[in-house]
């Protein structure tokens, strides 16, 4: 049984979302939250979800997060977390750090891309589909090998808020069992 880190800097809805799905399977379990943010509400959701939960601040040294991370988890998955993953990390779990980004990458993906600011930019582009992708995450913004994508049909123009709901609907639906899709069909190569 694979330990699962969960690292947000919001409100958790897709951390509890992960506890949650992973609470049922067969292959992992999320056992830590972390945090950067010591406001955000997914600590309130970790301990209601009785999970253990990490905050730190941009003073805590890196190493000590990292330390943690090591003892705690096989895998690590981002949900919302707004800080870029410090090098050390990305490389203690190389191929073993996934994030879910709210667009089809590579469009509306980098640095600053994040949130409403997707949402905003993808009504603003006129397309008339988004979505999110699941990938790995490396030392770039979201720039990681994708390992799947869900798109939504919405109408060009559509307001951010609509389309925030529309890539909600995905990332609930989605993230957890494409995780543990991909924990499987790595055990399957190894």
């Amino acid at each position: 049984m694979l330990k699962i880190a969960v690292l947000a800097s919001g409100s958790g809805s897709n951390a509890e979302s992960l506890v949650r799905f992973f609470a049922h399977s067969k292959v992992a379990r999320v056992n830590l939250i972390v945090t950067n943010n010591a406001k955000a509400g997914v600590i309130e959701r970790a301990n209601r979800l009785n999970v253990d939960i990490e905050v730190f601040s941009p003073k805590t040294e890196s190493a000590v997060i990292l330390t943690i991370l090591k003892e705690k988890a096989d895998l690590i998955l981002l949900a919302g977390y707004l800080q870029m993953i410090p090098k050390e990390w990305t490389e203690a779990f190389n191929g073993r750090m996934l994030n879910i980004h709210p667009a089809l990458l590579p469009k509306f993906g980098g640095k600053g891309m994040y949130g409403k600011h997707v949402h905003r930019a993808v009504s603003e582009s006129g397309v008339n589909e988004t979505g999110i992708t699941i990938h790995l995450v490396n030392e770039a913004y979201d720039e990681g090998a994708v390992i799947a994508q869900y798109a939504v049909e919405i109408e060009p123009g559509s307001s951010p808020e609509s389309i925030e709901l529309s890539v909600r609907e995905l990332e609930l639906e989605y993230y957890g069992p494409t995780i543990e899709g991909w924990i499987e069909q790595m055990a399957l190569n190894n």
